[in-house]
């Protein structure tokens, strides 16, 4: 376990924990680089299949830990520096980090998930939220917009006019509110039993095939057909004959001959 994040793997499932439950999970300076340097150990790992993320206590991220932040004036010169530079910062990182990893990242929120919290939570492929939880761009009340890579991701999910409104007024919604608009997959009683069940059945393909159908979908979501045609062109002949390939060929004839197709009964 780390100062502010807690990393464990269990059976190819990695477990990443926002540890700090008496600060709300809040996001300070500290958890920034463990994250980064979680997600560079896990792009680097060959057990890993799928990733759970979640907030220890009541709440999954209350957004920025201001006061933590603010009285590290050297630090947050640099990161404010890194605006004016032509690439992603370390900010962004916090959730663009999950979209690299070859395979499923899904997010469990309860309680708060607010400004950094929320925009971490984008950065996973699946959100599940307890109805009850608290969700919301929060940087409009502080007069900024969100920049840790919220509004590239949540054009993903929702119509402009649903996003306009959340990131333009900083309201908060609930779990089924944000079912209904897009911004989590699904709502469940027990979100980190069913973000661990949902990671579990992502899990079980081939690897190559899941990273390949992530990059190929992430990449060309916004292109015009031609390209994501190109796209599934591209990873398929990389994937076809491949040793994972016939591997997961051999274990679908075997499932075939397990559950054989239905065949209506002919009456008469």
């Amino acid at each position: 376990m780390t100062d502010r994040i807690r990393y464990e793997v269990i059976e190819g499932i990695a477990r990443i924990g926002l540890a700090r439950p008496e600060q709300r999970n809040g996001m300070d300076l500290a958890m920034l680089g463990q994250m980064r340097r979680i997600q560079a150990t896990l792009r680097r790992h060959r057990r890993v299949r799928a990733v759970v993320l979640y907030g220890e206590g009541l709440s999954f991220c209350a957004g920025l830990d201001f006061k933590s932040v603010m009285g590290r004036r050297a630090d947050l010169f640099r990161l404010a520096a890194s605006l004016w530079l032509p690439w992603r910062n370390a900010l962004q990182d916090w959730s663009l980090g999950w979209r690299q990893l070859p395979f499923p990242v899904v997010a469990a929120i309860q309680g708060h998930c607010f400004g950094a919290g929320l925009q971490l939570a984008l950065g996973a492929d699946i959100r599940v939220a307890a109805a009850d939880a608290e969700l919301s761009f929060m940087e409009a009340r502080w007069g900024l917009i969100p920049d840790m890579g919220g509004l590239a991701l949540v054009r993903e999910l929702m119509a402009p006019d649903h996003a306009l409104d959340l990131v333009l007024s900083g309201r908060i919604v609930g779990g089924e509110e944000a079912l209904r608009l897009g911004l989590v997959t699904a709502v469940a009683a027990e979100p980190m039993q069913q973000a661990l069940t949902w990671a579990e059945a992502l899990s079980v393909g081939s690897p190559d095939a899941v990273a390949a159908g992530k990059r190929a979908l992430l990449a060309g979501w916004h292109e015009p057909t031609a390209g994501m045609l190109a796209r599934e062109r591209r990873w398929q002949r990389r994937l076809l004959g491949s040793p994972n390939q016939r591997l997961a060929m051999r274990r679908g004839r075997q499932l075939a001959d397990d559950f054989p197709p239905y065949r209506p009964r002919q009456m008469g």
